[in-house]
C-alpha cells in the first residue's frame, strides 16, 4: 500500500490530480479484471469480511481456510484457469492482505519473494520487501486498528488484481499529528504478479490517499464541501 504524509493544507490541485490518478486507475483494473473473468462474480463469503470461516469462491474450492487467513468478500476466476495455479495466486494474495489486516510481516514474508519489485514505488520507500514493512508501520503508527478488505479478488492466470478497502480510526500520529479517532475508510486497488513460483515478485498499486488525508483531517480540499 502507498502512503503519502502530507502537513494540513488547503489545495485544489491535489484533488484533482489525486481523483484523475484514481479514475485511471479503477478504469485499468475493471477492464483488466472484466475481460479476463468476465463481470459475474462468485458468491460472497457468509461471514464477516475478514472472517477466517469458510466461503464460497467459486465451483472449484480455491481458497485455504486455514485459521488467521484473511478471506476474499468475492472472488472472480477466468474461465477455463488452471486449478492449481489459481489455487497457488489465491494463497499468495490471502497471505499479502492477512499482513496489510494484521500488520504481521510473517506472512509478508510468506507472500513475497527476496526480490520483489514495487513497479509503482513511492518517493522515500525502500525498493524490495523491506517497503510493504515500512508502510505498514508508518501507517498503523497512524491508524493502530487499521483493517484491510479484500472486497473484490480477480484471478488472471498468474495474476491477481484486488479491491481492498482499509478501516481504522486516526487515534496514533501522522507526521507529527495527533490524531482524534476519525472514522478512516478508503479504497485501494492491486496488481500483483506470482510469476513461475509460488510467491508475488511484483506489483503495481493505487490508494485514494486524498480520502485518507481529508478523512484525517491533516488536508482540506478547496471547494471540497
Amino acid at each position: 500500500m502507498n502512503t503519502h504524509t502530507f502537513g494540513t493544507h488547503t489545495t485544489s490541485r491535489i484533488g484533482r490530480r489525486g481523483a484523475a490518478a484514481l479514475i485511471a486507475v479503477v478504469l485499468a483494473a475493471a477492464t483488466f479484471a472484466l475481460t479476463a473473468c468476465g463481470s459475474a462474480p462468485s458468491a460472497p463469503s457468509a461471514g464477516p469480511p475478514n472472517s477466517s470461516a469458510s466461503a464460497p469462491a467459486n465451483d472449484l474450492d480455491l481458497v485455504d481456510h486455514t485459521p488467521g487467513l484473511i478471506i476474499p468478500t468475492a472472488m472472480h476466476v477466468a474461465p477455463g484457469a488452471d486449478p492449481a495455479q489459481a489455487r497457488t495466486v489465491v494463497h499468495a494474495a490471502q497471505l499479502l492482505y492477512t499482513f496489510w489486516n494484521t500488520g504481521d510481516t510473517k506472512y509478508l514474508d510468506q507472500a513475497v519473494t527476496p526480490d520483489f519489485r514495487d513497479n509503482t514505488l513511492p518517493p522515500g520507500r525502500p525498493q524490495g520487501p523491506t517497503g510493504p514493512r515500512v508502510a505498514s508501520a508508518g501507517f498503523r503508527a497512524a491508524v493502530p486498528d487499521l483493517t484491510c478488505e479484500v472486497a473484490d479478488l480477480y484471478i488472471t492466470g498468474d495474476t491477481l488484481t484486488a479491491r481492498l478497502v482499509f478501516r481504522g480510526h486516526f487515534t496514533g500520529t501522522d507526521n507529527g499529528i495527533q490524531g482524534h479517532g476519525q472514522a478512516i475508510n478508503f479504497n485501494a486497488f492491486d496488481i500483483q504478479h506470482v510469476g513461475a513460483g509460488t510467491r508475488i515478485n511484483e506489483d503495481w498499486h493505487l490508494e485514494d490517499n486524498l480520502t485518507f488525508l481529508q478523512q484525517a483531517g491533516l488536508v482540506t480540499v478547496a471547494g471540497a464541501k
